[in-house]
């Protein structure tokens, strides 16, 4: 992949073949008929029409994991042969990674060298690591009294459903799909309708390495339709969704007024990154403050957008991430030299413009970016975007905008940086840049985040679990703990 050149990468564009239908039972399901179309936010242009599920297509996909589950192969074989087929997914993800790639990048505008090395790393990675997990769990055997003897074991939950947004679709499918799959549950995937052809793509691949036929089960279309029809379902035990605090509520509002079905939830943020003057490498920090942002576009949960920094350095730090913003190369997402691809479409490129407008309106300094770019391209792009002078008020510094766009805030003490950086509805990741180990035990304890990175940004991997506080959802992805969400615990208790 490294030694392709943007043309070659847009030859394989045009020969490639795209999947228009869900993946019901093993099999491609046109359903009623219905379709709507994928637009690629780099030119504009459409890349399919696609299949689109009323809820007539979601009650077939869930019946067919019902069947899957309560009759079918995959919750009774062995923790051993399951983790096989998910290390055979794995080694298949691999061999249609240049494909996969491509259909992230043109369906959300992932630039091509991220969906490659860093989108599908991380989903294969995550088959492999729960794969590779599936026949290491054990169940417990407590000491009790002697005339009786009692078993605790972890079971699968069932029907899984799991709903997925569009900025790194495979890899937060990934995250749902494999521990569900390794603990023996079946799967409903419903990907966003920006980008539901990788997931279709996963879909047919997943049948390709060996799943039984309805074990995973994928259908497209929108959230207010096929969302809340498999939110409703009455066959669903569980519900994961990743995506808006707003939508997030709409699922617990299905479950209570269905079949009470566990929701776990990864939602939205507004994450603080802490600058203090003992940072051991302030150019270290500015940097990877001004990589966090922009990364995916600044399309991501996780985004450092609250940039809190010390006021003795603020213009220095400041100064340096305006510099890189500067420099970063904004383009075409099959051009591997891009840095910054595409927004996702041009109603949420509207929707992040709307809070630049804001912010200007509210008095922030506007230091860099702050409009779109490349409109002759008919693409959805948009300049990297720093503001400063930024007070906690102001919503540049309260909502999430899910864009390229950081706000710069100023502290003269830690207590008031802790407090600026906890005074948020979210609490979902945090960044911390100190020289000193008390302050960053201190500090990360003190931090109302699922994650506390320090010195660092958006680093870890599978070993460690990812989620959120308060508005920011609940349960864990990754790591063994992921399991949790889709298995039940049962106590059998026999009388000797």
């Amino acid at each position: 992949m490294a030694d392709r050149t943007h043309d070659e990468w847009l030859h394989l564009a045009k020969a490639l073949t795209l999947p228009t239908t869900h993946h019901i039972d093993g099999v491609g399901e046109a359903g009623s008929g219905r379709s709507f179309p994928v637009v690629s936010p780099r030119d504009g242009q459409v890349l399919a029409q696609v299949a689109d599920a009323g809820p007539g297509e979601v009650d077939s996909a869930v019946s067919a994991a019902r069947r899957a589950f309560d009759s079918g192969p995959w919750p009774r074989l062995s923790p051993a042969d399951r983790g096989r087929i998910l290390l055979r997914l794995a080694d298949l993800l691999e061999e249609y990674r240049e494909t996969l790639a491509l259909a992230v990048s043109l369906e959300m505008g992932k630039p091509i060298t991220d969906a490659y090395a860093i989108e599908l790393r991380a989903a294969i990675n995550t088959f492999r690591w729960y794969g590779q997990l599936a026949d290491k769990l054990t169940d417990e055997s407590p000491h009790t009294a002697p005339e009786a003897l009692a078993l605790v074991t972890r079971e699968p939950a069932g029907v899984v459903g799991a709903v997925v947004p569009w900025n790194f679709p495979l890899t937060l499918a990934s995250w749902k799909i494999a521990p569900a799959l390794a603990a023996g549950c079946t799967v409903v995937l419903k990907p966003s309708e920006n980008s539901p052809l990788s997931a279709l793509l996963l879909g047919r691949i997943a049948t390709e390495a060996g799943l039984p036929p309805g074990v995973l089960n994928v259908v497209a279309g929108d959230g207010p339709v096929a969302g809340r029809a498999l939110g409703l379902h009455p066959d669903v035990d569980v519900l994961a969704f990743t995506g808006s605090t707003a939508v997030g509520r709409h699922f617990l509002r299905y479950a209570a007024d269905s079949n009470l079905k566990r929701v776990w939830l990864e939602l939205g943020g507004k994450s603080p990154n802490i600058i203090l003057p003992d940072a051991p490498d302030l150019e270290k920090a500015a940097a990877t403050a001004a990589w966090g942002i922009f990364f995916n576009q600044g399309e991501m949960c996780t985004a450092p957008s609250r940039l809190l920094v010390h006021s003795s350095v603020a213009e220095r730090v400041t100064e340096a991430i305006v510099a890189r913003a500067g420099e970063l190369r904004v383009g075409d997402p099959l051009d591997p030299a891009t840095e910054m691809g595409a927004m996702v479409g041009e109603s949420h490129l509207g929707r992040v413009l709307d809070h630049i407008g804001t912010g200007l309106e509210e008095g922030a300094r506007l230091r860099a970016g702050g409009g779109r770019t490349l409109a002759e391209s008919g693409g959805s792009y948009l300049r990297p975007t720093v503001f400063d002078g930024v007070d906690p008020g102001m919503r540049l510094a309260r909502e999430e905008i899910f864009g390229p766009v950081l706000s710069v805030l100023t502290f003269d003490d830690l207590d008031e940086a802790v407090r600026l950086a906890n005074a948020t509805e979210y609490g979902l990741a945090a960044g911390l840049w100190t020289s000193d180990l008390s302050t960053a035990h201190r500090v990360s304890r003190a931090l109302r985040a699922g994650t506390v990175w320090v010195n660092c940004y958006e680093e870890g991997d599978l070993t460690v679990p990812f989620g959120g506080m308060k508005q920011s959802g609940n349960g864990r992805d990754k790591s063994a703990h992921a399991l949790e969400k889709y298995t039940e615990l049962k106590t059998t208790w026999i009388q000797l």
